[in-house]
């Protein structure tokens, strides 16, 4: 009889897809405010803190969230905690220059890339904004969602569109890693 051999399983990943409605990620957990159809954990979002340790979340995905979070520096304190060292998180918003941003009467602010600066560590320190009580350290990139008439045109004539017209950018894309 030979001796067994067993295979050291897999961690299983923690994925949370935060505000998730009715279309969570395949893989994800869903967490809404909302007792949906595809939600796993329905609680108040900004009711801190979540269910989750600390350094515990592998990954996050929150579409058309974080533009009706009432306080996003507690949100993104939060988003901190419960994420790894190196974890990422997908943030989709509507973009500050689309009448997107404020169609929605529950959307309480507009989102830019200059939002995220605030949460990064050492953009803070050479701005001398230590004193905002903000606890992250996020790296990000960032990209866009075009309208369709926009999406073809070169990348010259969409960054000059994109500056000085509106309803070019539907929706800023960005990727959030905790450093």
């Amino acid at each position: 009889m030979a001796d067994e051999v067993k295979t050291p399983e897999e961690p299983k990943l923690v994925k949370l897809d935060i505000a998730c409605g009715q279309n969570k990620a395949e893989g994800f957990i869903g967490m809404d405010q909302a007792a949906l159809p595809g939600v796993d954990i329905v609680r108040d979002i900004e009711t801190y803190p979540w269910p989750f340790e600390d350094n515990s979340v592998d990954e996050v995905v929150c579409r058309h969230y974080v533009e009706h979070t009432k306080d996003l520096m507690a949100f993104m304190n939060e988003l901190h905690r419960v994420m790894k060292p190196g974890a990422k998180a997908t943030i989709i918003a509507p973009y500050y220059s689309s009448v997107r941003a404020w169609q929605d009467p529950t959307h309480v602010r507009a989102i830019s890339e200059m939002t995220f600066m605030y949460f990064n560590k050492e953009w803070r320190n050479v701005n001398g904004l230590n004193h905002y009580p903000i606890n992250t350290d996020f790296d990000f990139v960032y990209g866009y969602n075009w309208d369709p008439m926009w999406a073809k045109r070169n990348e010259e004539a969409r960054n000059f569109a994109a500056k000085h017209y509106i309803n070019v950018i539907l929706d800023i894309l960005l990727t959030l890693t905790k450093r």
